[in-house]
């Protein structure tokens, strides 16, 4: 029997999780070294699955297969693919720069409204979450799958609502308020979305006798599974429901600057850079394989859907005066091209949408975690409370600014890849919403250089005279981010080697081809 690969990646995290929760409370220090070893050799074995990895070999590889609940047909079931394998290097990847950058997020502190702040649960919390979003970028039954979605709830729903971010400009009570409500939407949101989601998978049981995703697609492709157009239909927007929900997709994305803006900045990093990422990642996985009909059905709606995410969220990013809050808004404009990218049915729109997943993670990633180094130092989350700032702290605003020009896509920095083939695959099958979509790109600059002139430009502000530039651990987590959004930005060819032959069969999937441009015969 092989070595269970797959199985260790995710396996290993957690292990981690329950080695840390039981270290002693003395003794902090140790935890946080504890769980960043777990996580970095858990970034060791996402290589080792990526070095496994085929691009030009079998859709799922490192398959793994036993039975788990028989009587139900439920298995233990994974397998990567070039999408799934690119997603899981990612949240490999930024796991241990959120724990180098939330290294004093969870110390005690004496504040009463701070009291439950152990360490050593904040950094398990963690890696139990990146045990379950592993895992379900890995799982090819539907069941296992929609288990690890609604489970990765919990955690996250601790590290939102019991480790805020501590520069609240109100009292101690409103913080805890805050912290609590966006955890509670957080929650609720999700579940909603889980439990919708949960009568879609008993219902495909019901019509496929198996929850395994290669069976039913197997029958689907022999002839010997056929679903009633009603029923597809109904059951696609079952399972879409809840990925939208986790996107997010307007008009669902409201839980999102809530949870973003309490949180600390590694927790929110998390949340939009690697559990959000589920969503769009089963959308491309599942709703497109066990439903191709419906989902060409649905398409004009979502693309509209999508389109209203891209400008809504960011119209909302240029008015925020709060820099995390910003921030969550201009994710909720880049998932709008993304979902754009999936549902444009080109092989240029979803091999763009898989990179942008990728390249959104690194460049949300580094703008939010310099932020949030940025607000330590202040104290304050808002905009205003800001100047002068690449004055006194050069470093810090430098990096600040490639995050930003990374987050409006600018030509040389892997988002702008991403988004360029997102436009064109969409240009291609619809042209007026390319264009609509376009206005996202110019709406994402005015709100990224206001943001950097406001905070980092202008007259030094007394508050920020004496603010001190990155330290080594700050560097340690920002440089290799930035390293990242330019080697990608300048050779993406290894991530669109991995990804375009997953497109290719999700392309079959739907049995869709790209159009053909019109050529004009000579005269």
């Amino acid at each position: 029997m092989s070595f269970p690969l797959l199985t260790a990646t995710a396996a290993l995290p957690a292990i981690g999780a329950i080695a840390t929760a039981a270290v002693p409370a003395a003794r902090r220090t140790a935890a946080k070294w504890l769980a960043l070893l777990f996580s970095l050799a858990t970034l060791v074995l996402a290589g080792v699955v990526l070095a496994r990895f085929e691009p030009g070999g079998a859709r799922y590889q490192l398959t793994e297969s036993h039975a788990w609940i028989k009587d139900f047909g439920v298995r233990y079931e994974l397998g990567v693919d070039g999408i799934g394998v690119a997603l899981l290097a990612l949240t490999a990847l930024l796991i241990p720069f959120v724990m180098l950058a939330g290294w004093h997020d969870a110390d005690p502190l004496e504040t009463k409204s701070s009291r439950w702040r152990p360490t050593q649960g904040f950094f398990a919390l963690i890696l139990m979450v990146e045990a379950m979003v592993i895992l379900s970028f890995e799982a090819t039954d539907v069941f296992l799958f929609y288990i690890l979605f609604e489970a990765m709830l919990i955690p996250m729903y601790f590290l939102i609502g019991g480790f805020g971010d501590r520069a609240h400009t109100g009292s101690d009570e409103n913080a805890a308020a805050q912290r609590s409500y966006a955890a509670v939407k957080f929650l609720l949101y999700n579940l909603v979305g889980g439990l919708i989601m949960l009568a879609a998978v008993i219902g495909l049981y019901v019509v496929a006798g198996t929850f395994s995703l290669s069976e039913i697609a197997e029958a689907r492709a022999s002839g010997s599974l056929s679903m009633a157009t009603g029923t597809e239909r109904w059951l696609f927007l079952g399972f879409f429901f809840a990925f939208a929900v986790k996107a997010p997709l307007w008009p669902l994305h409201t839980w999102l600057p809530n949870a973003m803006g309490e949180a600390t900045s590694p927790v929110a990093v998390l949340i939009t850079a690697v559990v959000d990422k589920v969503g769009t990642f089963a959308m491309l996985r599942f709703c497109l394989q066990l439903f191709p009909e419906a989902s060409k059905w649905a398409t004009p709606v979502i693309l509209v859907l999508a389109l209203i995410s891209i400008v809504y969220g960011a119209l909302l990013a240029v008015g925020q005066r709060d820099i995390k809050r910003l921030i969550a808004y201009a994710s909720i404009s880049h998932f709008g091209f993304i979902i754009l990218g999936i549902f444009a049915m080109t092989s240029q729109g979803q091999s763009g949408a898989t990179l942008y997943m990728v390249n959104h993670g690194i460049s949300t990633a580094a703008l939010m975690l310099v932020a949030g180094f940025l607000i330590t130092r202040r104290g304050s989350r808002l905009i205003a409370d800001y100047g002068g700032v690449q004055k006194v702290a050069p470093v810090l605003a430098g990096t600040f600014l490639i995050g930003g020009l990374a987050t409006l896509s600018l030509p040389g920095l892997s988002p702008f890849v991403s988004e360029f083939l997102v436009l064109v695959g969409t240009f291609s099958a619809y042209p007026a919403a390319g264009i609509v979509a376009t206005s996202g790109i110019v709406l994402a600059a005015l709100y990224v250089l206001v943001l950097y002139q406001r905070t980092m430009t202008g007259p030094v502000k007394a508050e920020v005279q004496g603010m001190a530039d990155l330290k080594v651990r700050e560097l340690v987590v920002v440089l290799p981010l930035v390293a990242l959004l330019i080697f990608l930005g300048v050779y993406p060819k290894p991530l669109t080697e991995i990804v375009n032959p997953a497109v290719q069969h999700t392309m079959s999937d739907v049995h869709k081809k790209d159009p053909q441009p019109e050529v004009e015969a000579a005269k």
